[in-house]
């Protein structure tokens, strides 16, 4: 922060009679909002599960399928976020409607722990009954989870360009340096929130009790609103602008419009003032109907430029739609990675029923055990950047870099070897449960370590900072500079579509497993499940995903930066500076 410090005051030398909105003195409520925003969802999602088992009555399968459904939303709803910030609302007001939607779920969650009539009444200890919740207990519960994904969906796609936005602001071009300090410490202030999440909170709930164990997120996220809303005055707040999903659709529309009309017969396409392209490429070629000129005299203006976007549509535009369709086998080759490391509630279950004691008096939460899979990730980029490359350019002389798509294939195999660890590590517990005599208690702790649960977390932590890092760089390089917020959007409706399919293959699982009266593969008691089977299920889907990715690989040619590669000479890539921040800059 001091070098940032130092940074503007450097800026403030050169141009003393810049704007007084923006700066730095804004960046602390920035990141105090997003910080906040993160410490309060990913604190409530680890033990989500048990809430709904012990206070909800509701079954493992079902509990899940929630979850998922949870995670689902809150992965998607950045998309649609990020769209109304474009195109209607501006950065500054979805960030602070996200705050108060996600501040709101909070307090309507905290709100089932505190009122009883909220949650079925406890169980009857003399006849061993249990009411299910009611349907309007389910919706109370259901709607706080629904506002806390809306408020993801306003705050995350936006505080990064937010910020940025305030210290791009300015007269003097070093502040580029400026910038550079702002993201480092963005991604170190949310990392450092969800690591805190996953242990503080996690671990009030497990010995506070829900109460305040819920309040404690809905305190931070009310210090969130506060502190975004006060700062109003310092911030500045540029205007929403056209969104790109927007003349992504237009491209679709006004193809299907000229269906009938023939190619023209010069080769002539409406292309935008200073365009480097004049004719659409061959590849989709239907799509390249959306930018024939029909009637230049209705659709064009006297600049050239088009007075009705639905009538007709620029060669760049088309050519990012063709761009966005090519990259899509291979983003879905990365969904089932995704699948598979969204198994977190399972795992849960798996250290409830372990001894998860560090010393005899202090014994670890449940629900803290994801903390592997953040920490193995942050090691992982850490040792591969300062440690791995430099150590293996100096062996070769030259510079090393593993190129996008291996590093993507890498995670896809580490996924798959993860989850053959879960099944073999649950096969090991279960047999001990039993042996124990413990099959028909599933609440019952085994004499095993809940540690060796922590090769399959880590493993699943280097997969993904393999694989999802991969993704994203590939989409930065391979889709148009114009195209970043939707580059940046992908990995995350990835995730929400691995949710959604996750939770179909749950119940599917459940309901062929369980038929004629057995327990199945996933039933509430662990012990009388088998999860090692439902873990070697994903690792054989893993394995033919990565098939199907090599498969994507080969049809979709060699990436820019293979090109890159060869058009020097082989000597070594030509980096690209500022791969994903700048791109997002470039758009304003």
């Amino acid at each position: 922060m001091e070098k940032m410090e130092e940074e503007e005051s450097v800026n403030l030398q050169h141009n003393p009679n810049q704007r007084k909105r923006g700066g730095l003195i804004t960046i602390p409520f920035i990141l105090g909002n997003e910080s906040f925003e993160r410490l309060s969802s990913y604190g409530l999602l680890p033990n989500m599960i048990f809430y709904l088992m012990r206070d909800y009555r509701v079954g493992v399968t079902k509990g899940a399928s929630i979850i998922f459904i949870w995670n689902a939303a809150s992965n998607f709803m950045p998309i649609l976020g990020a769209f109304f910030s474009d195109s209607f609302l501006g950065r500054y007001f979805t960030i602070a409607l996200g705050s108060i939607f996600s501040f709101l779920g909070t307090v309507l969650l905290w709100l089932t722990a505190m009122i009883p009539q909220a949650k079925p009444p406890p169980c009857n200890v003399a006849t061993g009954s249990c009411e299910t919740p009611t349907s309007g207990q389910m919706a109370l519960l259901l709607s706080s989870m629904a506002l806390v994904s809306i408020g993801a969906g306003g705050v995350r796609p936006c505080s990064l360009a937010f910020g940025a936005d305030q210290l791009d602001n300015r007269a003097n071009p070093k502040n580029e340096r400026l910038l550079e300090s702002f993201f480092g410490w963005y991604y170190a202030s949310t990392s450092v929130s969800v690591v805190i999440a996953l242990t503080a909170v996690v671990y009030i709930q497990d010995h506070h009790g829900w109460k305040i164990g819920f309040g404690v997120p809905a305190i931070l996220m009310f210090l969130a609103v506060v502190m975004f809303i006060i700062a109003s005055p310092l911030f500045i707040k540029k205007k929403a602008s056209k969104s790109l999903l927007t003349g992504l659709v237009q491209v679709l529309v006004v193809a299907f419009k000229n269906r009938k009309v023939p190619f023209p017969a010069d080769g002539k396409y409406h292309v935008a003032k200073n365009s480097e392209s004049i004719s659409p490429t061959e590849n989709l070629r239907f799509l390249n109907k959306a930018c024939i000129i029909t009637n230049s005299e209705q659709d064009l203006a006297a600049d050239g430029s088009t007075l009705k976007p639905w009538n007709l549509c620029t060669v760049e535009q088309v050519e990012e739609l063709k761009a966005l369709i090519r990259v899509m086998p291979i983003w879905s080759s990365g969904i089932m990675m995704s699948i598979s490391t969204s198994q977190g509630t399972f795992q849960l279950l798996q250290a409830s029923s372990m001894d998860r004691h560090l010393t005899s008096k202090f014994q670890i939460p449940a629900g803290t055990f994801p903390v592997f899979l953040v920490l193995a990730m942050a090691l992982w980029i850490i040792l591969y950047d300062r440690a791995i490359l430099p150590l293996a350019s100096k062996i070769k002389g030259k510079q090393v870099r593993i190129s996008v798509k291996l590093r993507m294939g890498l995670g896809l195999i580490i996924s798959c070897i993860a989850m053959m660890t879960g099944g073999i590590v649950e096969n090991v517990r279960r047999r001990k449960a039993i042996e124990e005599g413990y099959l028909n208690n599933g609440y019952a702790v085994v004499k095993m370590s809940a540690f060796w649960l922590a090769p399959q977390f880590c493993l699943s932590g280097i997969a993904e900072a393999l694989n999802a890092i991969g993704q994203t760089e590939f989409y930065y390089t391979e889709l148009p500079k114009s195209m970043s917020s939707i580059a940046g959007a992908l990995f995350g409706l990835g995730m929400a579509v691995a949710s959604l399919l996750a939770s179909v293959i749950l119940n599917a699982v459940d309901d062929i497993t369980s038929k004629g009266g057995k327990d199945g593969w996933v039933p509430d008691n662990i012990n009388k499940g088998h999860y090692d089977n439902y873990y070697w299920l994903f690792a054989i889907m893993g394995c033919i995903n990565l098939l199907y990715f090599v498969l994507c690989c080969w049809a979709y040619g060699p990436c820019k930066e293979q090109i890159t590669k060869v058009s020097d000479g082989g000597n070594g890539y030509k980096e690209e500076e500022e791969l994903s921040i700048r791109r997002i800059l470039n758009q304003d």
